[in-house]
């Protein structure tokens, strides 16, 4: 695809610079979203938690299982932490227990990859200078009403790692994210320490290469969004979100971008792909 021109404004650009992240209202319709819920409405229906499922866990990532590596190129339903009781059987339905769906929508389910290959999505990834932009992971998180999951300080270049590195985070709201129902939380300009630490897949299963730094609440910034808002994030910039203590979910769609043209995709990355995902557009 020849020709694209990228849809941030100079002071949208400006802003995401001064940052490393920006916010974009209305980058989806009501009807885009609406779609996007009822399709995960319909998979979710047909889920059989009995088939074979995981916990995700942001706080405990020193091994994984194969349903985990296997989710690179499928479509795979991770539950909550709090979703179980003792008996470890599901305390809520499990339409009201999965944490996220990951993480090949964008190639598998027809609605999410017509959304990511929209001209739309293409024209805000050409903005930061992509050449041949391939989406490695796709997401649908639902950071569920009272048990929705805290996610730890991070960078996305920690998990979705190229050298050099070249990821872009994409995270649309398809409802309303405030600081009740665990909107994400970032520290303005602190991509400039660069990649602190990355999560790299060894003979047994993944692990952090460095320890976590901390980090100060006080230096963190809320970043509250609407539906159907879109936020393009630097892949060093530090960032977070809390658990969801409300009675209100919060889904939310995620992409990460990474470039191909001239970046090369590390094989200690989590995921592992035989073939790459056909990019956004090429040359």
């Amino acid at each position: 695809m020849m020709g694209i021109t990228g849809s941030l404004t100079p002071d949208q650009l400006e802003l995401f610079h001064s940052q490393e992240y920006v916010v974009i209202e209305s980058f989806a319709s009501e009807d885009e979203i609406s779609g996007l819920r009822k399709r995960m409405d319909e998979l979710l229906t047909q889920f059989d938690p009995s088939d074979s499922s995981s916990v995700f866990s942001t706080t405990n990532q020193h091994t994984k299982d194969d349903y985990f590596f296997d989710s690179a190129a499928k479509i795979s339903f991770f539950f909550e932490e709090k979703a179980f009781g003792n008996n470890g059987e599901l305390k809520q339905p499990k339409e009201l227990s999965i944490n996220k769906v990951g993480h090949a929508l964008h190639e598998l389910e027809p609605l999410y990859k017509e959304f990511t290959y929209s001209s739309k999505v293409s024209s805000l990834v050409s903005s930061f200078g992509y050449r041949r932009p391939v989406v490695m992971q796709s997401m649908y998180i639902f950071k569920q009403p009272g048990i929705g999951g805290e996610v730890v300080p991070h960078q996305d270049n920690s998990y979705v790692y190229t050298d050099p590195p070249s990821c872009t985070g994409l995270w649309m709201a398809l409802e309303d994210s405030t600081t009740l129902n665990g909107c994400l939380w970032a520290i303005p300009g602190s991509h400039k320490n660069g990649l602190v630490r990355r999560f790299v897949r060894g003979e047994n299963g993944v692990t952090y290469d460095q320890p976590s730094p901390s980090y100060e609440l006080k230096d963190f910034v809320p970043i509250e969004m609407k539906a159907g808002s879109m936020i393009a994030i630097h892949g060093d910039l530090i960032h977070q979100s809390f658990e969801n203590l409300s009675p209100k979910s919060r889904h939310a769609y995620s992409l990460h971008v990474v470039e191909s043209d001239g970046c090369k995709w590390a094989q200690d990355n989590w995921i592992r792909r035989e073939n790459m995902p056909e990019p956004l557009y090429a040359p």
